[in-house]
């Protein structure tokens, strides 16, 4: 693959509140040349890993409050940055980023780091991927942890929220992370907000970011919408391993109503945490989330 470009390092010093070490890895399988990047926290042989899935526009800075939480306890946490995302490499042709070249590319990490006995952290496009993943991957997913998010089955008509949100990015090639941050999660800092668009430059380093919106399966046929109908139906009728749901209650797309209607899709899944002042980021009160979701599974 050519034309990638690689954020430079320096643009991730000092981040507020992100001290993690960077872990890379540019031989996955299918994605050889392209580095992806991953925080890997916690005991190496520990008995659970939780791998906690970002979405749209952010990178692994977004659980940088739950995953000391889930090492404090023992555990060990991953989180990878998408190709096109934070630390990663980042192709420059929009259309590049396809629903499968996301999916596969998990699928190829999650292997070649052979992660078993996972709890699944997701939302957003954590969730439209990463829930289409537990069937395909031989028992490795164990347990789930879902706050804002869907599955993108290409049957259910999209809302009007999601619609404008959709239109803004294809008229806005360029716009602007910190400032979305800053709305979406008003009590973020100057510095954490500027911490979210450091992997972009400029323009041409958001292929990934402009194609997120538009990837969203809104038919029957769009890439990714039978795998998300599969999944649909798998998670309701074969997943067998425990849930733990919360959800911002302020979140205007995929807030209350979506996801009750996820909630009933998921085999198993008991009553939410329901966070009232918690807008679509939920792991900005991530403390919050990942307490509750330890004490829910005995871990």
């Amino acid at each position: 693959m050519t034309d990638i470009l690689r954020t430079p390092e320096g643009r991730f010093n000092d981040l507020e509140g992100y001290s993690f070490q960077p872990n890379y890895i540019d031989d996955l399988k299918g994605y050889e040349g392209l580095r992806m990047h991953y925080v890997d926290e916690g005991p190496s042989d520990a008995a659970h890993v939780f791998l906690c899935l970002h979405g749209e526009p952010t990178w692994s800075y977004l659980y940088r409050k739950m995953i000391p939480m889930f090492t404090a306890a023992g555990h060990r946490a991953v989180a990878p940055d998408y190709f096109g995302f934070g630390r990663s490499d980042k192709p420059i042709a929009d259309e590049t980023y396809q629903f499968d070249f996301h999916r596969d590319s998990l699928i190829a990490f999650i292997e070649r780091l052979d992660l078993k006995n996972i709890v699944l952290v997701c939302q957003d496009w954590g969730g439209l991927l990463g829930l289409t993943l537990p069937m395909d991957l031989s028992g490795r997913i164990t347990r789930l942890i879902v706050m804002n998010t869907t599955l993108g089955t290409g049957d259910i008509k999209l809302s009007k929220g999601f619609l404008a949100w959709r239109q803004f990015v294809a008229d806005n090639p360029d716009f602007d992370v910190a400032g979305l941050m800053k709305r979406a999660s008003p009590n973020l800092s100057k510095a954490e907000c500027s911490a979210y668009e450091a992997p972009f430059p400029d323009a041409s380093f958001k292929a990934g970011v402009r194609r997120f919106p538009a990837m969203v399966p809104d038919n029957p046929d769009a890439n990714g919408a039978a795998i998300s109908r599969r999944a649909r139906e798998w998670l309701k009728t074969e997943w067998s391993g425990e849930t733990f749901m919360a959800i911002g209650m302020q979140d205007p797309v995929l807030g209350p109503p979506v996801m009750q209607h996820l909630r009933n899709l998921i085999q198993g899944c008991p009553d939410p945490l329901e966070m009232p002042e918690a807008g679509h980021f939920v792991q900005e009160q991530g403390e919050v989330v990942a307490k509750k979701a330890l004490e829910s599974f005995g871990l």
